[in-house]
């Protein structure tokens, strides 16, 4: 595969990945397992069981073992075609897919100011209409 072509499934993969990620550590539909999880992060009593459930709670912890799924089931490799190539484009795939949640987490917290400035300047509105 030509290296455009590996760029280029490298930034497609990436996209399954963040979303995965993503959507199990910080939306709604996964928030009473997240909870839980984070309960069993702080109070279980090993190390070992406070890690596992802490994964669950953080996109770029949780991101490596989405990477590992979907390249097992994908089969990319980046630059070298045996081991080493899984290897790169592991981390790559947590690197690319870790960049596209920083700026998905940009855009909603823009559309959260947004939203609290038409808010309040519609209060504001009705205020002095009222006056």
């Amino acid at each position: 595969m030509s290296l455009n072509a590996q760029l280029i499934h490298l930034f497609v993969l990436a996209i399954p990945v963040a979303c995965i990620a993503w959507t199990v550590t910080h939306e709604e539909v996964f928030r009473e397992p997240r909870e839980y999880c984070v309960r069993c992060s702080q109070q279980r009593k090993t190390l070992l069981a406070r890690k596992f459930f802490y994964l669950f709670t953080c996109e770029y912890c949780f991101s490596h073992y989405v990477t590992v799924l979907i390249l097992v089931l994908s089969g990319f490799k980046l630059l070298l075609p045996d081991w080493r190539g899984f290897f790169i484009s592991g981390f790559s795939l947590v690197w690319i897919a870790n960049c596209y949640m920083s700026i998905y987490n940009l855009i909603r917290i823009d559309l959260k100011k947004e939203k609290i400035i038409a808010k309040k300047e519609e209060i504001e509105l009705k205020e002095q209409e009222g006056t």
